[in-house]
């Protein structure tokens, strides 16, 4: 006789009863509302273009994607849109968008192309064409047979072009931007994934017709089409009726595999938008890398997706792709202890995407006490044991696990400053946006962390002369590399916790010393910043740093650094920064009824080495400072503070300001008083 008859449970993984009553009392998903998303995929594409008579061709709108320094034909961008659900699971749909490509190339490239032609008239000419966005306002119809949403979607399509023109033979050039109008037609597929979150997948065809352009300065016109396709992948975040108090959609009309991949995927995301500005300073001169005099005021933007998913027990696969658009004070140069963390080494006027990260996470557990871990950025909520080992391969921010510091590491929540959110002399490898490739271990046990990495530097110290612009872009050949070790002592101290931490690194490469270049220059003439470049060879230099974060109350914590590296030879990819030492507090809003609130206050030493300064006297540029000459080096000496306060627990407005005196070690420049304000949501 069959056991279940009896009233037996059922076998492992067969359906309950009450399974089967929820299945079958469950209605389809329910698409009608409102939505925000972001997407990212890859374009490609034609145009057409003519420069006269017998000057003509086409050339495609595709670049390969190099991840090494963040180019090719990526695209990545924005959409929102509302959805209406027919009674018979038909959809009508409106939906606006905004697409970003990749960063430039250094000739100017991102989702485009250069031709090299001989026209009879002109003789030689070089003309480019490149996408800066492009957008589109469609139409949906939609059909939904369970909880899948089969859709195909047209509508008006725009995107702003930039073009140049150079006569080669003459040297004359030009160069313009523009907009194109056509339209975009295409479809794809929908699906939820997580309570209020679905996925989708696209494919974008839009037709901009034809652009005839005017340089001026003597140069003919040309004129060009472009039809661009994109395949893309992106989710939206489903609001449901009314956008300003979103409702989860009723268990009911979930499907099962929601339940499940709650526990196992993982989105979250955040928007930072600073202003910075300083009114014009004490300047008696200025050189290429220096502050401007005159004062100024920069804003940058950028908005991030932090994706993750399960793998296989313990291990998780994380990608953050990300929106920048901006510029730091005097394009992030003019201080060692650059005023802001959200300022890239390479700034863009227009939006353009990139892979923040992307990288995977074994945890190996060791027993000891079980530990909470609650959902955050990159992180899983669960539990974990005392003691582990932690692997990450992948691209991150070495910051991201070493010289951390819960009073001062996160500029877009506490401090701005680069030296007051890491250890000035922390020259950690990375590209322009400050991540890198590399792996990782950390070994927890008890109150210890013992943490180690090797990463990829970039293609060349990023200051002095020479093609220095390749500082900016990671080694592909990884031969440059640095080791990282950390050393971490968490321990209570009068019932408060607090932790100490360690701090050192090795990089190998080909690296000049500046007592070379100095020699080198007085001999030759040449300028010492080209010399320095022309005396690199393969060398080693070294650096280490004390990072201490001790709660005094359970709203008040002190935290400092200190730090010294090697002055002898060039840094490498972080800042002008030989010896640091930092010292501050932090304090949250529970003492005056605001817990989400933060006030903290720092104070920063920053300095370099006797024969560093003068190689900055004798004319010569770093990675973000060079004002021509240096016959008064000092201390850099920064005093920041700021207060975060909480609108709701996930937006944030922040004031800040600080005072730096003896900007880029200059006693003859400056003092700047540098003021921000700051725009953080989380979600």
């Amino acid at each position: 006789m069959d056991s279940r008859a009896q009233g037996a449970a059922p076998a492992p993984g067969e359906p309950t009863t009450a399974d089967a009553s929820a299945s079958a009392a469950r209605t389809p998903y329910d698409w009608t509302g409102f939505y925000l998303g972001g997407n990212l995929g890859y374009g490609f594409g034609n145009s057409n273009w003519n420069a006269g008579p017998g000057a003509s061709g086409s050339f495609s709108f595709s670049q390969p994607i190099d991840s090494f320094n963040e180019s090719g034909s990526v695209l990545g961008g924005v959409q929102a849109g509302y959805n209406y659900m027919l009674p018979n699971r038909f959809l009508l749909g409106a939906e606006i968008d905004a697409t970003f490509p990749g960063y430039q190339t250094l000739t100017g490239l991102s989702t485009g192309n250069i031709a090299n032609f001989t026209s009879p008239a002109f003789g030689p000419q070089s003309y480019t064409d490149t996408l800066l966005w492009s957008g589109s306002a469609r139409l949906r119809l939609g059909y939904a047979p369970g909880d899948w949403l089969f859709y195909v979607t047209g509508g008006l399509a725009w995107a702003q072009d930039q073009w140049s023109l150079t006569q080669l033979s003459t040297g004359a050039s030009g160069s313009t931007t523009g907009w194109r109008v056509g339209w975009a037609a295409g479809a794809g597929v929908e699906v939820p994934i997580l309570p209020n979150w679905t996925a989708r997948a696209e494919y974008l065809f839009s037709d901009f017709g034809r652009k005839t352009v005017a340089y001026g300065n003597g140069l003919q016109p040309t004129s060009a089409d472009l039809a661009l396709s994109e395949l893309r992948v992106g989710v939206n975040y489903q609001f449901g009726g009314n956008p300003f108090d979103p409702q989860p959609q009723p268990a009911s009309s979930l499907p099962s595999w929601t339940t499940r991949a709650s526990d196992n995927v993982s989105l979250h995301g955040q928007a930072t938008e600073v202003w910075q500005g300083y009114p014009a300073i004490r300047s008696p001169y200025e050189g290429a890398n220096s502050l401007p005099g005159g004062g100024e005021g920069r804003q940058t933007t950028d908005l991030t997706l932090y994706a993750g998913m399960r793998l296989w027990e313990g291990a998780e696969l994380w990608i953050n792709p990300e929106i920048d658009q901006g510029f730091g004070l005097g394009d992030t140069h003019g201080v060692a202890g650059f005023p802001s963390g959200e300022s890239y080494k390479l700034g863009f006027a227009y939006p353009y995407v990139r892979a923040n990260r992307y990288f995977i996470r074994q945890t190996i557990e060791l027993g000891g006490e079980s530990q909470k871990v609650e959902a955050d950025v990159n992180q899983f909520a669960g539990t974990t044991t005392e003691n582990r080992v932690v692997l990450t391969v992948g691209k991150f921010y070495i910051m991201d696990l070493f010289d951390t510091n819960k009073y001062a590491n996160n500029p877009k929540v506490d401090f701005l400053n680069w030296t007051a959110i890491n250890a000035g002399t922390f020259d950690f490898a990375s590209d322009a946006w400050s991540t890198t490739y590399g792996a990782a271990a950390e070994w927890y046990q008890g109150p210890w962390t013992l943490r180690g990495g090797v990463f990829d530097a970039s293609s060349t110290p990023s200051g002095g002369g020479g093609d220095s612009a390749e500082g900016y872009e990671l080694d592909p050949t990884f031969q440059q590399l640095q080791f990282v070790a950390e050393l971490e002592r968490r321990y209570t101290l009068w019932d408060q916790p607090g932790t100490i931490k360690v701090t050192g690194f090795v990089l190998n490469g080909r690296m000049g010393s500046f007592k070379d270049a100095l020699f080198a220059s007085q001999t030759t003439g040449i300028d010492v910043s080209d010399e320095l470049a022309n005396v690199r060879q393969w060398r080693t230099t070294q650096g280490v740093s004390l990072n201490l974060a001790q709660q005094v109350n359970d709203s008040v914590g002190v935290f400092g650094r200190l730090g010294w590296a090697n002055g002898n030879v060039e840094p490498w990819d972080n800042t002008d920064v030989d010896s640091t030492l930092e010292a501050g507090v932090s304090v949250s809003g529970k003492r005056w009824n605001r817990p989400d609130d933060t006030w903290g206050l720092a104070g920063i030493l920053n300095g370099i080495s006797g024969i560093h300064a003068d190689y900055f006297n004798a004319g010569g540029t770093g990675i973000v400072i060079g004002d021509g000459q240096l016959p008064k080096p000092g201390l850099e000496q920064i005093v920041e503070t700021y207060y975060n306060y909480a609108l709701t627990s996930s937006i944030g407005l922040s004031l800040d300001y600080q005072f730096i005196r003896n900007p880029a070690y200059n006693l003859q420049r400056g003092p700047a008083n540098v003021f921000a304000g700051r725009f953080h949501w989380t979600f």
